[in-house]
């Protein structure tokens, strides 16, 4: 659409009208979003927790689709209020330049004609006739700025004359004195007119596109629609907004920039901007959560309609969250950041790390991904941390956040063992400095005088916690570090991770392999072993179950094998480097080790010793020493000898 805005239309606007506008828009969208509260904690809540017959559960079912019915109308209000907003704001520099250009034209008796142009009277004398000067009109240039004239107009031909003619040949200086002035005023009304005509046309485009479909049902579709309505409204709001936003600061430059914003900003931003403010470290973690409970459901809504596997796959993993955040859940969820860049991102707390006195923070690590299985066992460990963390200190408060804010290496134990070579350094590298950046927040918004703050590693997150401790200053704010199941750290020693040896916590089932992948020297023997385990477990398998039996027979025998490589191996060679350096469970590296189970041996559990830490049922000692490290505690956590 092209903006057929004038000046006159452009002159008697009343910005008022929009803003008054805007206002009205923000009550229905309060009121919904009040709506959709109510329905969720006194109707729907409460009935879930009283009964549990299939009649209550349809019921609640009906009322969380009404839920979503308000929260759709909240969000898309706010996007219209936000566009009022945005229009009226940018409209009001224009609008004025153009009123000061026409109090000019007025004080000096110049005609403002209908197209802008400006009419100047005959003026001075031509010396070669010696007749006075004509009067003319000045058309006003409208194409782009150039520095001259304090960028408020482009250079034009003001001063362009033909004795007689007026303005025309090049090189002759118009002696009409009106000549410059009118034309200076001609320009500054058509830069006001082309500067609120683009304005215009951005934010009408915005517009059109908030358009509900027929219907009361609110679904994927609706949410995709709404996805590419915040889309739409946040391009045109760039200048208004999100200039605005401290993207390039410091976590606590930002939450102090979020501190002095007006509640009206703040809504504001979240409205438009929610996949930033729902990701941005610094905000408030209520403030991110509110976010990215709008923007779990656009993702949602803009996956739906994709085909391919990678979104699929993705889509698991956001319903799977989205349906933990529908239900009772202790402690409270807190969803501080999803997307879906990579392998997908989620940093879900249990317990509110703005108000907690205690806060971890999990990075999960091999095959870790935004997927179906990521809601019932990577956020379950986290849960599970906060629940013993409560039991270790029921008179301090604490938050146990998984934060999935890096791209894992997708590979599982059983690859490892077969080639050592399909995990390297670059995940956890990029990982390192965004988890900084999330604790650094974290410490930024946390309201206790001084926090107790654990910083934990499993697995492949253990290097990449590593690597965040080693950078300059460490993680900060982190009192305490915990590494299970770890390949290495990249690490010498403990007292390189920044908090002091004896704050460095080590946790490694002795049946764990991760815990034991060989150094590179080592790696030749165990690929060695894992090429003549997978020959022999092939023939086998073939002779007792067929070709599958021959597929399960070769990868059995490629896993033993590569761990009796590895042993024979490992028999030649410094025990206490491993994959990603000094083994955190070595007693050269200085951490303090404490017990936990030593899971089943590979050839009965398969790789169940790697993933037990944090789970109570299956490894009560791991995941007790784990809750009393985070609640301060690690004066009564049970030892083990270090390796």
């Amino acid at each position: 659409m092209t903006s057929a805005l004038t000046w006159q239309q452009l002159r008697d606007l009343k910005l008022s009208e929009l803003d008054e506008a805007a206002d009205g828009w923000a009550k229905v969208s309060h009121h919904a979003d009040a709506s959709a509260e109510r329905v969720d904690a006194e109707m729907a809540g409460k009935l879930s927790k009283t009964q549990e017959s299939e009649s209550a559960k349809a019921a609640v079912r009906r009322l969380r689709r009404l839920s979503r019915n308000y929260h759709y109308i909240h969000a898309e209000c706010g996007l219209i209020r936000s566009s009022l907003n945005g229009l009226a704001c940018e409209l009001g520099p224009p609008q004025k330049r153009l009123k000061e250009a026409l109090d000019d034209a007025t004080t000096l008796s110049y005609t403002v004609n209908e197209d802008g142009s400006i009419g100047y009277p005959a003026g001075g004398k031509d010396e070669m006739t010696g007749e006075r000067i004509p009067g003319g009109s000045a058309v006003g240039n409208n194409g782009m700025l150039t520095p001259d004239n304090n960028g408020l107009h482009p250079p034009s031909d003001e001063g362009l004359y033909t004795p007689g003619t007026g303005p025309g040949t090049p090189g002759l200086i118009n002696p009409n004195p009106h000549r410059a002035k009118a034309q200076d005023i001609a320009d500054r009304i058509a830069h006001a007119l082309r500067e609120a005509r683009e304005i215009d046309e951005r934010y009408g485009q915005a517009l059109g596109k908030l358009k509900a479909g027929p219907g009361l049902k609110v679904d994927a579709k609706t949410w995709a629609d709404a996805a590419a309505d915040v889309k739409a409204v946040g391009d045109a709001a760039t200048a208004y907004l999100k200039g605005g936003i401290p993207l390039d600061k410091s976590p606590a430059a930002r939450k102090d920039w979020w501190d002095h914003l007006t509640q009206e900003q703040r809504e504001e931003y979240l409205a438009v901007y929610p996949d930033v403010m729902g990701n941005l470290d610094g905000i408030p973690a209520t403030v991110r959560d509110e976010a990215n409970r709008e923007n779990i459901q656009l993702l949602i809504g803009k996956l739906s309609g994709q085909d391919d596997e990678e979104s699929k796959t993705l889509l698991d993993g956001l319903k799977g969250i989205q349906e933990k955040l529908q239900e009772p859940s202790e402690p409270p969820m807190y969803l501080l950041g999803i997307g879906d860049e990579g392998n997908g991102r989620a940093i879900v707390s249990y317990g509110n790390p703005d108000t907690a006195k205690n806060v971890s923070a999990y990075v999960p690590g091999l095959s870790t991904r935004l997927d179906g299985e990521f809601a019932g066992g990577t956020m379950k460990r986290a849960q599970d941390t906060a629940l013993g963390a409560r039991e270790a200190d029921p008179h301090s408060s604490t938050a146990s956040i998984v934060w999935l804010g890096y791209d894992a290496p997708q590979v599982s134990p059983s690859d490892l063992a077969a080639n050592t070579d399909v995990m390297f350094r670059e995940n956890a590298e990029a990982g390192a400095p965004a988890y900084n950046s999330f604790m650094a927040g974290i410490s930024a918004t946390n309201e206790n005088k001084d926090p107790h703050i654990t910083a934990i590693g499993h697995s492949y997150g253990s290097l990449t916690v590593g690597l965040a401790a080693q950078e300059k200053g460490g993680v900060p704010g982190v009192d305490d570090i915990v590494l299970v199941g770890s390949p290495g750290t990249g690490a010498k020693t403990a007292d390189d991770l920044n908090v002091g040896k004896h704050h460095v916590f080590v946790g490694a089932a002795d049946n764990d392999i991760v815990t034991k992948l060989p150094n590179h020297h080592e790696a030749s023997g165990m690929g060695a072993g894992a090429a003549g385990g997978g020959s022999a477990g092939l023939v086998l398998g073939l002779g007792m179950g067929g070709p599958l039996g021959g597929v399960v027979g070769g990868t059995a025998g490629t896993v033993v094998g590569g761990v009796a490589g590895y042993m024979a191996q490992d028999q030649q060679t410094d025990p206490s480097q491993i994959w990603f350096g000094t083994d955190p469970a070595n007693k050269t590296f200085g951490a303090t080790r404490f017990l936990v189970d030593d899971g089943p041996p590979v050839t009965e559990g398969g790789f169940d010793a790697h993933s037990h830490y944090f789970t109570p049922t299956k490894d009560q000692m791991s995941a007790d020493n784990i809750a009393k490290i985070v609640v301060g505690k690690s004066d009564e956590i049970v030892l083990e000898q270090p390796r």
